[in-house]
């Protein structure tokens, strides 16, 4: 947190708030209508609170980050059941052995764009961010980790799963109540965007991104989806470019890689990098 001197002359929040606890019991103290509404979780819980909560999501990340100095970020998508190829007995088909390969991938890249990221030991720029969980988003922090570089990770709350994984940078592992918030923060800073294989959440990831470059709402970044194979098969692209339901140009705003040194290459040849995109007639 920020620690500088305040330089108003009020009673700071954090006073009040620790004077608030030491107080003398009566019913009154008791009662939850004498707590400080922003020391209350009952109030802070209530349905009629919810702007406040997402403001509240919106602003924490933000301001810690600022704090931190994180400027911009590569950030990977890509599915939590992806083990480790150490643990490709785990895996729970065989694809999803077959898909360990890009862990390995997910972890080189992240250690790679890292490396170049780095200057005299600071790493403000081109930060790896990732989901925070296990599978691809542990490797893909797990890279920075190697490159001796921080990454940052937004899990969030979830009623089977999930806790961060342990190569996260502990001051930049933050919880999530609400996805379309922890989904503005994956975006705000991305200078680049990997997406690996994965199930419902990276594809709700992966398009949400590709439908606000395409609608010109977000600048052109590099879009690599690693694994041809797989995205060709789940999800038939030119079908919908044939169909008319996106223009044949709107399959350019991705492309395919293999390798993380395919990506790293793809990343600095990228074409209209940071550009925003045009109206395109018939959308």
């Amino acid at each position: 947190m920020n620690d500088q001197i305040r330089a108003h002359p009020f009673r700071d929040s954090q006073q009040d708030r620790k004077a608030s606890h030491d107080i003398p019991d009566t019913p009154q103290t008791r009662s939850g209508s004498y707590s400080l509404a922003f020391d209350d979780n009952e109030f802070l819980c209530r349905d009629e609170l919810r702007p406040v909560r997402l403001q509240l999501e919106l602003l924490k990340p933000e301001l810690l980050m600022q704090e931190y100095g994180i400027n911009s970020t590569i950030v990977l998508f890509g599915g939590a059941r992806i083990p480790d190829p150490v643990n490709k007995a785990s895996a729970r088909t065989k694809t999803l052995s077959d898909l360990t390969k890009y862990y390995t991938e997910a972890r080189e890249f992240s250690r790679l764009m890292t490396e170049k990221s780095m200057r005299d030991g600071l790493q403000t720029d081109n930060v790896i961010v990732t989901g925070g969980g296990p599978g691809v988003m542990e490797a893909g922090n797990r890279g920075a980790a190697d490159a001796g570089g921080v990454s940052i990770g937004l899990n969030i709350v979830l009623p089977h799963e999930q806790a961060p994984n342990e190569y996260v940078t502990p001051d930049l592992c933050f919880n999530f109540h609400y996805f379309a918030i922890r989904k503005m923060h994956f975006l705000m800073r991305a200078e680049a965007l990997a997406v690996f294989p994965g199930g419902f959440g990276t594809m709700d990831e992966m398009f949400e991104t590709l439908t606000l470059i395409q609608t010109g709402r977000m600048k052109r970044i590099p879009f690599l989806l690693f694994g041809p194979e797989f995205w060709k098969k789940v999800i038939n692209w030119d079908a919908l470019a044939d169909a008319g339901t996106i223009a044949a140009e709107d399959l350019d705003l991705f492309k395919f890689v293999e390798t993380a040194a395919e990506a790293v290459e793809a990343i600095e040849a990228w074409e209209g990098r940071g550009e925003k995109r045009g109206d395109i007639p018939g959308r």
